[in-house]
């Protein structure tokens, strides 16, 4: 019987890197990188180049020089005499709080907005679209201008704070007076609001090249204890529910192990408010919020939370209409069918680009140079470059923690993404 045999194995040849589809991609992935490799070494050949020119070289050695300037507002402790690479921590750190704020309200937010958008009562429907039209199609540098303008405008001086004796005599109350039952002072000058102080701390460690602060880190701990306790008060409560059908209640446990940790450890500090305080010119004591950062967060919450509010809307409508009749027909209240029903099948349609939302705020807080908030871009990108003449680096370094910084966002809400994803049986 004959035997078919195997078709001839043609030997390789050059031009099958070009006409064979087995070796064009290689070839193509080969080009497309020597050339990317090759832009790389000319970008940095022509840098060093002109580095030498102007009589420089790449060095990052400023950052360990005397910064010499103030920061209004820090998050962490600063002073002139430190040196460029604390002062950049000193922007991080205040990009980060404007970031991390301005996500969770632009999220609550927009949430909020998307699902009144889809209310069944025309007025408040419109008047939420014509909120979501209004901020997303005005520039938001625009938006950041207007917010710093409203605060430090129309809000009183200080003096108008004050209490005379004439004005005692004649029964005449002041211009202004502080609100929260006299804790807080809004000014033309910032938000003046109590701050927290603890009558014994724990200390900190000096590791040589950082400090650690015992305190903040037991307060750390302890949160982070009371949340995994918590979790694991719903995993079992959840595990009851499945073997039995009935779920035990679990509110009083929750807030026992949320609350009670944290509220024994700060007595155990010695907790107490520093209230501020008209004295001389201005407010003393508390904690000075700067009308910069509250209208940089304003303005970024409110310009996201448009964008937000209709990428919920879109999740909302992207669930099939059954679902909420369904839940109608099993007696759920439209909240609650919203909440336990649209919402956690919406997330899955919701959170990719609610991702690109959250990029675009982080990157966004830049603008906050406009109105002179102290980020990052005001500190390591303003005055330390215009300073050292490290134009090149401080740019780099920017572009480096930036990418850091939405990277991680990216993976942080990827992963929460895989998690409410169903998974296929």
């Amino acid at each position: 019987m004959a035997m078919a045999a195997e078709a001839p194995k043609d030997s390789f040849r050059l031009s099958m890197l070009i006409f064979d589809t087995r070796y064009r991609s290689y070839t193509i992935q080969a080009v497309v990188l020597g050339l990317f490799v090759l832009a790389i070494i000319w970008l940095g050949y022509n840098v060093d180049r002109n580095l030498d020119a102007r009589g420089k070289e790449l060095s990052f050695a400023f950052l360990w020089q005397r910064a010499g300037y103030d920061i209004p507002q820090t998050l962490i402790p600063y002073t002139n005499d430190n040196v460029h690479f604390r002062a950049l921590l000193v922007g991080l750190t205040n990009t980060l709080a404007v970031a991390i704020c301005g996500c969770i309200l632009a999220t609550i937010l927009g949430v909020f907005i998307g699902v009144l958008r889809l209310s069944k009562n025309w007025l408040v429907s419109r008047l939420m679209t014509v909120y979501v039209e209004v901020f997303r199609n005005v520039p938001l540098l625009l938006w950041v201008l207007l917010s710093y303008v409203i605060l430090t405008e129309t809000m009183p001086q200080p003096r108008d704070f004050r209490v005379t004796d004439e004005m005692l005599a004649a029964g005449e109350a002041p211009a202004a007076s502080m609100t929260l039952f006299d804790t807080v002072a809004i000014t033309n000058r910032g938000t003046n609001v109590p701050a927290p102080l603890l009558e014994r701390g724990l200390g900190t460690i000096d590791l040589g090249f950082m400090s650690v602060n015992l305190t903040f880190l037991a307060i750390v701990l302890v949160i982070a204890g009371s949340v995994l306790a918590h979790r694991f008060i719903r995993a079992q409560a959840t595990a009851i529910q499945e073997a039995t059908g009935v779920r035990p209640v679990t509110w009083w446990k929750s807030l026992l192990v949320l609350f009670a940790p944290i509220i024994a450890l700060l007595a155990a500090l010695g907790l107490h408010w520093e209230v501020p305080e008209l004295k001389g010119f201005n407010f003393q004591g508390g904690i000075l919020v700067a009308h910069a950062f509250t209208a940089l967060l304003l303005a970024l919450s409110l310009y996201t939370a448009a964008f937000i509010a209709e990428i919920v809307r879109g999740g909302i409508q992207a669930i099939n209409r059954g679902q909420s009749e369904a839940a109608f027909a099993l007696g759920l209240r439209p909240s609650r069918t919203m909440s336990l029903v649209i919402l956690p099948q919406a997330l899955r349609v919701i959170i990719p680009p609610l991702i690109s939302q959250f990029l675009n705020l982080t990157k966004n807080t830049s603008l906050g140079v406009a109105i002179s908030y102290s980020d990052l871009s005001g500190t390591l990108g303003g005055i330390t470059r215009n300073q050292t003449g490290r134009e090149i680096e401080c740019v780099f370094l920017m572009m480096a923690i930036y990418l850091s910084i939405s990277l991680t966002i990216s993976m942080v809400m990827n992963w929460y993404n895989r998690s409410v994803q169903l998974k296929a049986r």
